[in-house]
């Protein structure tokens, strides 16, 4: 599992590195569409382009989380099309990390401390097209503790964030 260690941690450096602006040359924000943006992280010859979001509804209210959906893209990894979320806890083992989004339903199927993928790529396609057809998609997952959270992240602006990520990686 040294990749997802590796993705992990680009995205822990990428957030502390937007928060702070420090490395303000290695991360750019390409552009926000509604309720998604698109990253760029460049950490020497390694590139990797991100659309993102964050929920727009949390429950329970009263434990607001830093979660957050992302679909990435590691040409040097050869890697497209990487559905992956956080939302923000390390996740219980024990029970099922799913999105829903109308009909459709998707299960993370690996999950490592407070991030969770999607193991088959045919899967991830298959999310995206409900991604870019659909209005809103729910992430139900469960803490150390068993108790359930859910997010709801607003769809509207990810087809141009998804594809501002694919080009700007391509």
């Amino acid at each position: 599992m040294p990749m997802i260690k590796k993705i992990i941690f680009l995205l822990i450096f990428s957030k502390l590195v937007i928060i702070t602006n420090a490395f303000s040359q290695e991360v750019k924000k390409i552009g926000k569409y509604k309720d998604w943006e698109t990253i760029v992280f460049i950490d020497g010859n390694n590139k990797v382009c991100f659309a993102q979001s964050v929920p727009v509804l949390q429950a329970p209210k009263k434990n607001q989380r830093d979660a957050r959906l992302f679909v990435s893209f590691r040409p040097n990894d050869k890697i497209t099309d990487e559905v992956s979320i956080t939302s923000g806890y390390e996740y219980n083992n024990q029970n099922s990390i799913t999105a829903t989004s109308g009909k459709s339903k998707y299960k993370f199927d690996i999950a490592q401390e407070n991030f969770a993928w999607i193991s088959e790529n045919k899967v991830e396609k298959k999310m995206i097209k409900t991604l870019k057809k659909g209005s809103r998609i729910m992430v139900t997952g469960y803490n150390k503790s068993g108790s359930q959270t859910i997010d709801h992240y607003s769809l509207l602006g990810f087809t141009k964030a998804y594809n501002s990520a694919k080009k700007n990686c391509s």
